[in-house]
């Protein structure tokens, strides 16, 4: 089994001076934390990879496709793969779970 706490894998991404910071990979998943700070444009292209993303903490807005979407803590979204997505409009640092099934590959 293994336990992840979410401050202690921020303190770790910090550390790293990383905003996302992959925690746990198997050939059918990988999960990582990812940071963005309030005013920050999210670099993202489409995954090769299914994508679900949980918000821990933070507010803006998240664009899958034409559909875009107020994200708060709480939210779970899903994105299929190879499809355009980003966060945006962000007023309050995010930190989000991230979730590849299978586990993300370099592109």
């Amino acid at each position: 089994m293994h336990i992840f706490e979410v401050e202690e894998l921020s303190r770790e991404r910090v550390r790293a001076k990383l905003a996302y910071l992959e925690f746990l990979r198997v050939p059918q998943m990988s999960l990582g934390i990812y940071h963005l700070r309030a005013g920050a444009k999210d670099p993202q292209k489409p995954h090769r990879e299914d994508e679900a993303y949980y918000v821990v903490s933070g507010r803006g807005m998240m664009q899958v496709a034409e559909e875009e979407r107020a994200v708060e803590p709480g939210t779970v979204i899903f994105v299929p793969a190879r499809v355009e997505h980003r966060f945006h409009s962000i007023v309050e640092d995010l930190v989000v779970l991230v979730v590849f099934a299978p586990a993300e590959t370099a592109e």
